[in-house]
């Protein structure tokens, strides 16, 4: 939770707009032979992939305080949810909306269940084909129309030849009365200037305090000073 907090302040200083964690239940993840599974490497934090994932979770107190934190520094603060039991705990939180990460556009039932909170709801997009994208949005319609669509390459890191940004235009074109934006992977800055140039209403990227941490993801992160 201190290393949250201070990836929260040096966020805040960089002059970002809102800082987003992710959130899983981990027994709801995944079936129980994928969570005893062996997840060894240099990147784990544990023996099986249940004792990895359990290591980066933080607790409600702790969500609590780094809401806290997050408010006082005027930022929005809200989560990734990976499952229902996660879109239960954010809603508790009273976030301003709900975000669901590429790897989740396809169930339908989590983007029906987090679509009925009626929230603002924010998909990425990574993964996935357009007609997976309109079932997506078609699922999510039922409820409301509060919906941001993020153009993503989920690659960490992504090459620029692989980003496509012109994706966002055929969203646009497509889904006229949706906002869109871009998540991106990519490692540097040009890709999320150019997303802006074409009109992102908003830009989700990675946030480390050294992109040579332990983790997974660093590689495909921005330090304060790029981030700023």
């Amino acid at each position: 939770v201190g290393q949250a907090e201070r990836l929260i302040r040096a966020a805040a200083d960089a002059g970002v707009c809102a800082v987003k964690l992710q959130k899983r239940d981990v027994e709801a993840l995944l079936a129980p032979e994928g969570l005893d599974a062996i997840y060894g490497g240099s990147q784990s934090f544990g023996r099986t992939y249940r004792e990895h994932r359990l290591a980066l979770e933080l607790n409600q107190p702790s969500w609590i305080y780094l809401q806290d934190v997050a408010r006082a520094l005027g930022l929005l603060f809200f989560g990734s949810a990976w499952d229902k039991p996660s879109v239960d705990f954010l809603e508790a939180l009273g976030v301003p909306c709900h975000k669901l990460p590429s790897a989740c556009l396809t169930d339908h039932l989590l983007v029906d269940y987090a679509a009925q909170k009626g929230r603002p709801l924010i998909l990425s997009t990574g993964m996935s084909t357009l007609d997976e994208v309109r079932a997506a949005v078609t699922v999510a319609g039922r409820h409301h129309q509060q919906l941001i669509l993020l153009q993503c390459t989920s690659c960490y890191p992504a090459a620029p030849g692989d980003l496509n940004l012109r994706v966002m235009d055929t969203y646009r074109r497509v889904f006229p009365w949706a906002v869109h934006g871009y998540s991106g992977h990519e490692v540097g800055l040009a890709p999320s200037l150019a997303a802006v140039t074409m009109g992102a209403a908003l830009v989700e990227r990675h946030f480390t305090l050294d992109r040579t941490a332990k983790g997974p993801d660093h590689r495909a992160s921005l330090e304060p000073d790029d981030f700023k």
